[in-house]
């Protein structure tokens, strides 16, 4: 059962309190800053580059089907090394692999060398799988108390929106002014800082404590992802929150809608401005609006949990209806200012759903299936996600504005609000079977 969360509103204090106490998430956080940072600088690099070799949106739709649908299917086995392994290691070594596949992305340079793309995102997938749920299990274990987990998922989502702004926007200025491949080299150079950030965290991992040596076949042992799929089942308001993720994937099809609007509808070509490096600047506001937008949505987030667990839960039905609206009015935007405007507000609903579900679940989950709750959690998310951006790539290509796709998608984003807002008699009237006992982070030594 969700536990009530704190009786006051987080502030900027707070943030910064636990930033200077706590010397572990401290170095957590200061990973993913500069990792992310480096992706959004990649991310829009990659989706001008394949527009400009292919002149297809479906290849952006592939590159975004290859960064996360193959989640879906390493999700189980990234579940068991998260809840068997050192889970700081399992980190460090996603990291280093990262460095090397962002560095062979240098050697595509022709149409016929796209293939290359498609390789090496299915790579970096698959050790992202790998990462962030690790990562999303590990909080608990860095933070003292109830309070300080809440305070650093408000933070880690704000600093992921922080990071898309900042790279989304960075990222598309450096494309143009040096090209890619100073790009991908910065990226991967972020991936060199992040390893060594997380090599300096000393902290105790209980799930490992007692655990058997983790051998190769247990890879392949789906054993215990049933065990965790059993532990899922047991409680339907775990279910109903696994399935908030899911929801916003029906809204993934941005990952495509929003590169072809500023390739094609707010062009931002000019005299003397390279055609083939101008369209990353108009991706690049539209994508830095997707991260303020995220932005504000985790600082609402933030003040929105300090009331009761029912006030919680009615933040992602709001979430999803501000976000409904808000890609009605992106198909209808005559400018790009009211296009970033739009974007910006619909991507504050969809943070504040990210949080409060994050939050949510972090409180229900006994540590020792935190892994692979929250890999099942990514992978409800991305296999909705991919499906419709690869629609939404096809569809462009057919003919479909992409207006047309944004409005459509504002009206989907209406179903898992509703959805939400029917699950609530689970809390209203209790679990099928009673819950087992939860547990928290257990602070630093």
């Amino acid at each position: 059962m969700a536990q009530e969360v704190a009786e006051h509103s987080l502030s900027l204090r707070s943030y910064g309190r636990l930033l200077r106490d706590n010397r572990n998430f401290r170095l957590l956080w200061s990973a993913q800053v500069v990792s992310e940072i480096g992706d959004w600088l990649y991310t829009v690099a990659i989706y001008s580059l394949l527009l400009q070799l292919t002149g297809k949106a479906e290849s952006v739709a592939i590159a975004v089907v290859l960064q996360i649908l193959p989640q879906v299917f390493f999700a189980p086995m990234a579940g068991v090394i998260n809840d068997r392994l050192p889970r700081r290691a399992v980190l460090i070594f996603a990291d280093i692999v990262r460095v090397f596949i962002v560095l062979a992305m240098l050697l595509v340079r022709s149409p016929e060398t796209v293939w290359i793309v498609w390789v090496l995102l299915f790579l970096e997938t698959m050790m992202w799988a790998l990462f962030e749920p690790g990562r999303a299990a590990l909080i608990p274990n860095l933070c003292r108390g109830q309070e300080e987990i809440t305070v650093a998922n408000a933070l880690s989502a704000m600093t992921w929106s922080i990071n898309l702004t900042i790279g989304s926007g960075i990222g598309g200025l450096l494309a143009y002014a040096f090209g890619r491949e100073t790009v991908f080299v910065l990226n991967a150079f972020s991936f060199v800082v992040s390893a060594m950030l997380l090599r300096a965290m000393t902290h105790h991992e209980p799930h490992t404590e007692g655990a058997h040596p983790l051998r190769f076949r247990d890879l392949f042992d789906y054993s215990p992802v049933w065990e965790g799929i059993r532990y899922i089942r047991q409680d339907r308001k775990m279910v109903a929150t696994m399935l908030v993720k899911a929801g916003m994937g029906l809204l993934g099809t941005h990952w495509v809608i929003l590169p072809v609007y500023g390739d094609r509808i707010f062009h931002l070509a000019g005299h003397g401005i390279d055609p083939a490096r101008s369209t990353t600047l108009g991706m690049s506001l539209l994508l830095g609006s997707r991260g303020l937008g995220a932005l504000l949505g985790s600082l609402a987030s933030g003040w929105w949990t300090g009331g009761s667990s029912a006030k919680l839960r009615s933040g992602i039905f709001w979430g999803f209806v501000i976000m409904a609206l808000s890609y009605v009015g992106l198909g209808f935007a005559p400018t790009l200012l009211l296009a970033c405007l739009c974007v910006m507000a619909g991507h504050a609903g969809l943070s504040t759903c990210w949080v409060i579900s994050t939050t949510m679940l972090q409180q229900m989950t006994d540590d020792r299936f935190r892994g692979r709750v929250f890999s099942a959690d990514f992978a409800g998310l991305f296999l909705t996600m991919s499906g419709v951006s690869y629609a939404a790539g096809v569809l462009v290509d057919q003919g479909i504005s992409a207006r047309t796709i944004a409005w459509v998608t504002g009206v989907i984003g209406l179903l898992p609000a509703f959805g939400w807002m029917a699950a609530q008699r689970f809390w209203r009237v209790g679990s099928a079977a009673a819950p087992p006992p939860r547990e928290t982070g257990t602070g630093q030594p």
